[in-house]
This record gives structure tokens, sequence and C-alpha cells, in this order.
């Protein structure tokens, strides 16, 4: 049985005729003919019963030729998927951590190609399935933030899952809070000071290691710790109990993100951020405009790296 075979199964049953359908098809009537007879032989059934002014569909026939339109739709739109370049919706993913600026590279990326379709995806997620996800090529790109605790373990993690790290810029470590916190009027402070407060990390599911926290100063002893999934849940947190973050000034313009501030910390760990991709890979041109995009945020950044 082919899929050949079952396109003449349908021409023949639309036009009730082998003639008609021989001559919509471009073949000739006895091959046409021929090939049904073949396929009846194979199924042990008679698809179609001849009759003075042409064919009818037998009521087995009729049964077959109902899969047989299922297998023909199903198998044209793996064509037009794979085959037909013109039919091809553009397609392109970014797994990251929870970083704004990765999102808003993202939003200016897309807002650069006018397609009519397309299909895109951004999942922000744990350290371990941007990791996972990259590796697997559910995304083309990670992006990623390494601490100077976790940098040589991820090099092997990355080397391991034949991953390469691309290093865009470095930062030093800040803590996040609301504006009208009671500390936020100081021009620095240290953790010890904040230890009354509780501290908002992401929650990395099963992969409970330090190594794979994406905030600074993942081994520090904090008092009070609240483990989240979200950025935007955790700025409300951070807002509604005078909690705190560690990171790298760059917020962003996120979700209620102009009620925060953020102040130096003396205690200093320095941040890597960049982006993983499949080793020996090259980046579709989206991947590449995604990262010009990311690179556009690096004097707004960097300007507040003092």
């Amino acid at each position: 049985m082919t899929i050949l075979q079952l396109k003449y199964v349908i021409a023949i049953d639309e036009e009730c005729s082998i003639r008609k359908a021989a001559d919509r098809l471009y073949v000739s009537q006895p091959g046409l003919s021929s090939a049904v007879r073949d396929l009846e032989k194979e199924l042990g059934i008679q698809i179609f019963e001849r009759v003075h002014n042409g064919v009818v569909t037998t009521s087995a026939g009729a049964s077959f030729i109902a899969y047989a339109r299922n297998a023909v739709e199903q198998f044209t739109k793996v064509e037009d998927k794979y085959l037909n370049k013109n039919n091809v919706k553009p397609t392109f993913s970014v797994s990251m951590q929870h970083y704004t600026v990765a999102v808003n590279a993202f939003i200016d990326t897309v807002k650069e190609y006018d397609y009519d379709e397309y299909q895109f995806s951004i999942k922000e997620t744990q350290t371990s399935e941007v990791i996972e996800d990259v590796k697997t090529m559910k995304s083309e790109i990670g992006v990623i933030a390494l601490s100077d605790f976790n940098k040589n373990t991820f090099k092997k993690i990355f080397a391991d899952a034949s991953l390469e790290f691309h290093e865009l810029f470095t930062r030093n470590t800040y803590v996040y809070l609301r504006k009208d916190h009671p500390l936020a009027g100081k021009e620095e402070l240290s953790l010890a000071e904040l230890q009354d407060y509780p501290c908002m990390v992401f929650d990395q599911g099963d992969n409970t290691s330090f190594y794979y926290r994406e905030e600074a100063l993942a081994t520090y002893d904090y008092k009070k710790i609240i483990s989240t999934n979200e950025r935007a849940t955790s700025i409300e947190l951070m807002l509604g109990l005078n909690g705190y973050a560690v990171g790298a000034a760059m917020l962003g313009d996120s979700l209620n993100s102009s009620d925060l501030t953020h102040i130096k910390l003396k205690e200093e760990e320095t941040l890597t951020f960049g982006y993983i991709t499949r080793k020996g890979t090259e980046l579709s041109e989206m991947g590449q405009m995604f990262v010009e995009k990311l690179c556009d945020f690096m004097p707004e950044v960097s300007s507040l790296n003092n």
C-alpha cells in the first residue's frame, strides 16, 4: 500500500469514474485500474463496483476511503511543513533564566520581522531546563548567568552536554528592594543589614544544589528565604513583605519594576551574563538578531555597574 494508491482511490470515489479520475490525475486509465486491483488484492476487499456509467464505492470501500482521506491529509501536512519551503512558518525559540532584558530583547526581535505567520516561543524557567532545552534543541538559545561560584562547574556541565557558553557582559552584585523600604536610602548595603527581611530566590526544582541558583552569593546563610518561580510573583512579594533579591541590577521594564530600586551590595560576586547554544551550530538569522538585541542592553546595564 502506498500513499499514491490512497490518492488514486480517493479521486475515483470523488469522480465516480475511473476514466475521469485518470484524467484528473494525469495517469493512464489501464494503469489506474491496475493500481486499484493491486490494492484490493492486498487488502482483501472490493473497493469499487463497476456499473454501466462508471463505478460505485462499496460499503467496505467507503470505510477504507475514510481512513485513506485522513492518512493523505496528514501526509500532506508533513509535506507542507518539511518539503514545501514556501509554506514553512518561521520558527524561533528561546529558554532563559528570569531576566527581563532577555524578554525585552525577544520583543524587539519579533518586531523586526513582519511575517504573516510564525511560530515563536520564549520560556522562562529553571536553570536545568534552560540547559536541557538547548541540549535537545527545543530552544535555539538559552539565556543564562554564571556566578564566580558556579562558573567552573557549569563549564563542565556545558561541555558534557555539547553546549557552548557565549559571554556578553559582567555585572557586580546589587540588591533589589522597594523604593520606600526602610533601608532604601542607603548608598550601600550588606547582607547582615538585610537579615531580618525575606530574601527572594527562584526555585530550581529537583536541583537544590547551590550551583544551580541563578542569584549571586548563593552560599550565603540567609536567615529568611522565600522561593518563587515567577518574576512577577517575586516582585509582588518584595513589595508586600519588604523583601529583597540579590542580582545584577537588570530588572528592566518588568511588571511593577518602577516600584523597586537597586543598591550596591558590600559583598561582591561577579555575574557573567551570556547565552548557550549547541556546539558547532550556527545561529539562525533571527537568533543572530536576538543576540544583537541582547547586546543593545549592554550600555544601559553597564552604566549601573559601579
